[in-house]
């Protein structure tokens, strides 16, 4: 962990405006090493590097990603995926279970010129994720997407993030217009529940926290939108939001073979909560 810092440390004094964040957020080991992974790719072109999610919102719970999100003055080669899909492949953990006890890695790379306000959906350059790992194993390279969720994503980012490498994220990251955060939701809901079975807890999570954003304008960790979303819902469905809250906390198991028909009804639900917002916003 030092070593890694001292690296960054080093490269960013070579590169004028550049910065390595110093407060009280811990850097996870899995983000020093992607951070040496990225730096070694991109050298010169890195604007800047940014810890997101769970590390920086509430703290890392037993199953949470460790989030960055890259920012590059250029786009990326072939051989930049190529390089950052094998490099990253070796350092992150598997999902769900990993034997070396690492986190898994979500890394996302956008392009400077990508990012302006009017650009609906978001555009990345790269994305790594572990659900992407068999694709990558197989030889798959990543491409450009532009995706709904990506302007959630930097919402939520320009909010909450910590630079590594670069200035504050609000310099380089654009501020998303509170009509395309709606739409962004408003897009993503249809596939969002289509994945519900197998990954119960983290919809459901979901469509909280989509939920409370709509009401607040505000993003927050995913144990706090189902902690309000609790009272706001009848006993049979809190019950359900609760379990969702502790398996994320790591407080109870993965187990939903007992409400498989009730979570369904659930996540409706909160649908159409979301979807009844979305209409009345429009």
């Amino acid at each position: 962990m030092k070593e890694g810092c001292r690296r960054f440390r080093d490269f960013c004094d070579k590169e004028a405006g550049m910065s390595v964040k110093n407060d009280e957020t811990k850097i996870p080991v899995e983000a020093s090493r992607a951070l040496s992974i990225v730096e070694n790719c991109l050298g010169t072109s890195l604007l800047g590097v940014y810890l997101h999610g769970s590390a920086v919102a509430g703290g890392l719970r037993p199953n949470s990603d460790v989030d960055l999100l890259v920012i590059v003055s250029r786009p990326l080669t072939h051989a930049d995926r190529r390089f950052l899909v094998a490099e990253l492949l070796k350092v992150s953990g598997r999902y769900p279970t990993d034997d070396a006890g690492r986190r898994p890695l979500e890394l996302i790379v956008f392009h400077r010129a990508d990012l302006t306000a009017s650009a609906y959906p978001a555009r990345s350059e790269f994305v790594y994720g572990e659900w992407l790992r068999d694709a990558f194993e197989a030889g798959e390279v990543p491409e450009p997407v532009s995706d709904p969720e990506l302007t959630l994503l930097l919402a939520q980012a320009r909010q909450e993030a910590r630079a590594l490498i670069g200035p504050d994220p609000v310099k380089l990251l654009p501020v998303i217009p509170d009509s395309d955060i709606r739409r962004a939701i408003g897009d993503a809901l249809p596939a969002l529940l289509g994945t519900l079975e197998g990954d119960e807890r983290n919809v459901l999570l979901t469509l909280a926290r989509m939920w409370r954003t709509l009401v607040t304008g505000e993003f927050v960790p995913k144990d706090v939108a189902a902690e309000w979303a609790m009272p706001r819902l009848d006993a049979d469905a809190a019950v359900l939001i609760s379990h969702a809250r502790g398996v994320y906390l790591g407080t109870v198991e993965d187990d939903w073979r007992a409400w498989r028909r009730q979570v369904r009804q659930v996540a409706d639900e909160l649908g159409e909560r979301v979807a009844a917002l979305l209409s009345h916003n429009s």
